[in-house]
């Protein structure tokens, strides 16, 4: 027989204190919850952040439709627009000085020299051209460096410098205005063009080969071309000039000679144009009435004093002073 204490029944002391104990034992373990969430951040009047960048980006968008109706900016000129307006103004204005008498003269002058030179230099290369062609026939198979075989290169060269006078006189005094017309002076060029032609064919004709040797079209041909290139200088070069003495550039030609320009005087009453008078209209009334013109389109912007004079028919002092009068306007 064994004896044993009897366990003694909890208490409800004992019971409430066991359950303080678990639950501090509990609240121990699990980190406690914050009591409560952090509040968003507010600033005056009650609005967040957000609320404010929402209202600055409207305010914004208010703006910028107000702005856009505004066409100012579309009215200022960019760098290409300055770009483009300057050269079209540089372009007028070289086209209004390519109108003026005197600037059209100067051009056809330079042109009638370009010309003459070239024309010049080719006849100059097509007789040198042909020089060998009239070697070979002058020499007639003679040894080389025979005194026959030398000569014969001296053929060509003394015919040309012939035709070279001929051709440069006509040349020089039809850019003075003053072609020579005479037949003898084109007989005498057709006479050294002719030689020079049947000079450089002969040897290549069909009935002057020698025996074994074929005919052939294009040998002659290049070597007949030197001298037809010559005629052609021969006689499209009087034609150019004689065109160009009958150029009229817009001046009041007061001299025989077409390339003389007219020479300015001071007129006097018994050879004046009678609505050139004294008495005609001043200066200021001249300038409203050609301002009146180049408005209706009838004179160019910057108009010269012999177009100022023929529109306004004035006397030519009126006319350069109304051109100087619009030309001080514009600066």
């Amino acid at each position: 027989m064994s004896l044993t204490t009897p366990t003694p029944e909890p208490t409800p002391d004992d019971v409430a204190r066991g359950l303080a104990e678990f639950e501090r034992h509990l609240a121990e373990q699990v980190p406690a919850l914050p009591a409560a969430l952090p509040a968003l951040p507010v600033e005056s009047g009650g609005e967040t952040k957000r609320v404010q960048r929402l209202r600055a980006e409207v305010a914004e968008a208010h703006l910028l439709a107000d702005l856009q109706d505004d066409a100012a900016p579309l009215l200022l000129d960019t760098a290409k627009v300055r770009k483009r307006r300057k050269q079209a103004r540089e372009a007028a204005r070289l086209h209004e000085l390519g109108q003026d008498p005197a600037m059209r003269a100067w051009q056809a002058a330079r042109m009638r020299r370009l010309l003459v030179a070239a024309g010049m230099v080719s006849l100059t290369l097509a007789l040198a051209w042909s020089t060998a062609g009239v070697q070979t026939f002058a020499a007639d198979g003679a040894e080389a460096w025979s005194p026959s075989w030398v000569f014969a290169w001296l053929v060509e060269p003394f015919m040309s410098l012939a035709l070279l006078v001929v051709v440069g006189a006509r040349a020089y005094l039809g850019t003075r205005g003053q072609p020579i017309e005479s037949p003898t002076l084109v007989r005498i060029e057709w006479l050294f063009l002719a030689l020079t032609l049947g000079m450089n064919a002969w040897p290549y004709l069909p009935w002057s080969l020698p025996e074994g040797q074929t005919f052939s079209f294009s040998r002659l041909v290049l070597h007949i071309l030197g001298p037809v290139v010559a005629v052609a200088i021969v006689t499209a070069l009087p034609i150019i000039l004689a065109a160009f003495t009958r150029l009229d550039h817009g001046a009041d030609a007061r001299s025989s000679n077409p390339l003389t320009g007219p020479e300015y005087r001071a007129k006097s009453t018994a050879d004046s144009d009678p609505r050139e008078h004294s008495d005609g209209p001043g200066i200021d009334a001249v300038t409203a009435h050609v301002r009146h013109l180049i408005a209706a389109g009838q004179l160019p912007p910057y108009p010269s004093a012999a177009a100022i004079r023929r529109a306004a028919r004035c006397a030519m002092d009126t006319a350069r002073a109304v051109r100087d009068a619009l030309v001080k306007e514009a600066t």
